[in-house]
């Protein structure tokens, strides 16, 4: 196996996926890209060795992208079993640098990369120049981050809005996260705005309307709504979307986000025309005497196949000091 100096490791660690790139040059060139399944490894290192033990070269330095919170040496993922000591898995993998940061930052750093291919606008107008940005994508979980403008670049910012009190806009929603709270000792907005909350809504739907519920997982949810042969997995699915659009409305009044909102993650990206019409965008707007505000900030759905590692590569190109943490020789 050769070590690369110009090769740079990067990878993106959902709870589900573990995605892996060898950066070579400018951010956006990625080679040697693959996809692992998180549950087939026990660790992030034995996932890293698999990797480069099938591609043949080892880099000395790394940036690896995970879904958490990032609050010292010692990480735990959210939504996944995987547990792990920064400088330790330096020093087993024997790199010169590595970088940890959160999957939604490295996200956020993709931003300014995006071709207009590598993104679909749905509703509003132009994004206002030299303003905030937002970022929120729905997986696994439910990621946050944003780009902050600071001279001449954006700072992405580190959030764990995802987990923050979700509250009900309509009085049906109210019903729903009513039977939620039985389960529930608090209702965040990851616990609807998901995959797994898809099925939670689902479930909800059905016990507020006395149906007995399916064992269904995210993707039949979605299918079945979408070809329209279960009312109830179509109310899901609709409702998903408007909670979505609250969210992101606030995240985007919150900020100032009028350089618009970007959705990524693993679920808004395949439902397609679906999304665009969908209640995303007039409960996005749905605001009051602030609706026209929102009504003029651009949505857009991130249509790029592994952004997240293109944000990897700039932060280990260009680190800011607020990108993650870094553990060194």
């Amino acid at each position: 196996m050769s070590a690369a100096d110009d090769a740079r490791l990067v990878a993106d660690i959902g709870g589900t996926n573990a995605r892996f790139a060898l950066s070579l040059g400018p951010a956006e060139r990625l080679e040697e890209i693959r996809v692992l399944r998180c549950a087939e490894y026990p660790s992030l290192e034995t996932a890293v060795e698999a990797y480069v033990a099938e591609v043949g070269v080892r880099p000395r330095r790394a940036a690896v992208a995970v879904a958490t919170a990032l609050t010292g040496d010692r990480v735990q993922m959210t939504n996944h079993a995987w547990s792990f000591s920064i400088s330790a898995v330096r020093a087993r993998l024997d790199l010169d640098t590595l970088l940890v940061l959160n999957d939604f930052v490295a996200l956020a750093l993709s931003i300014p990369y995006l071709r207009a291919e590598d993104r679909h606008q749905v509703g509003g107008g132009s994004p206002a120049p030299d303003a905030p940005i937002a970022l929120i994508g729905p997986g696994t979980g439910l990621g946050m981050s944003a780009l902050i403008p600071a001279g001449d670049r954006h700072i992405p910012l580190q959030s764990e809005g995802g987990h923050a009190t979700f509250g009900a806009a309509t009085a049906r929603e109210a019903a729903i996260l009513g039977v939620l709270a039985r389960r529930f000792d608090h209702i965040s907005a990851e616990r609807l705005v998901s995959g797994p909350g898809l099925v939670n809504l689902y479930r909800a739907i059905a016990e507020v309307d006395g149906v007995v519920a399916e064992a269904l997982a995210p993707p039949e949810i979605s299918r079945r709504a979408m070809d329209g042969s279960c009312p109830i997995c179509a109310e899901a699915l609709a409702t998903f979307c408007a909670m979505l659009g609250t969210v992101a409305g606030n995240q985007v009044l919150t900020l100032g986000a009028r350089g618009g909102v970007y959705i990524g993650g693993g679920i808004v990206p395949r439902l397609g025309s679906y999304f665009d019409r969908s209640p995303f965008r007039s409960s996005f707007e749905h605001r009051g005497r602030f609706s026209a505000y929102l009504a003029a900030v651009p949505s857009y759905v991130i249509r790029a196949e592994h952004p997240a590692l293109v944000g990897a590569a700039e932060a280990l190109r260009h680190p800011p000091q607020e990108v993650g943490i870094v553990a060194q020789r």
